[in-house]
């Protein structure tokens, strides 16, 4: 039997909708970052050191300032730093109220993608 790519695109979704509904949320302390800072895209020490120390002073003087200039100048999404860890966050609007700030993250991770799908994030 022959399946077009609509119905491997569909038999992939199935598969992959059970494999996160098998994971169990589990809750994650960290720190609301931005990507292009910690996966050193714009630093050379996983932090935000360099673009604060930047003479343009684009991205401001602190983590949360400096966070919110890479991700809507930069290109950067929002991401969860923990235990130099950084996860890749699939619910940006609610990261971006606590970018910056340490946080009780709930969810469920794709370690595989290094991936969490976000269900709550409470201020730490």
């Amino acid at each position: 039997m022959k399946l077009s790519r609509y119905a491997w695109g569909i038999l992939l979704a199935v598969f992959f909708v059970f494999d996160v509904v098998a994971q169990q949320p589990s809750t994650i302390h960290g720190e609301i970052s931005d990507s292009q800072c910690a996966l050193n895209v714009h630093s050379l020490t996983k932090s935000h050191e360099e673009m604060l120390k930047s003479k343009s002073g684009a991205a401001g003087n602190t983590p949360a300032t400096c966070s919110a200039y890479c991700v809507g100048y930069l290109g950067g999404n929002f991401v969860l730093t923990s235990k130099g860890h950084v996860y890749h966050l699939d619910e940006q609007s609610l990261a971006r109220k606590f970018v910056g700030a340490r946080v009780k993250l709930h969810g469920v991770v794709d370690t595989k993608n290094d991936v969490i799908h976000v269900l709550a994030i409470d201020a730490d």
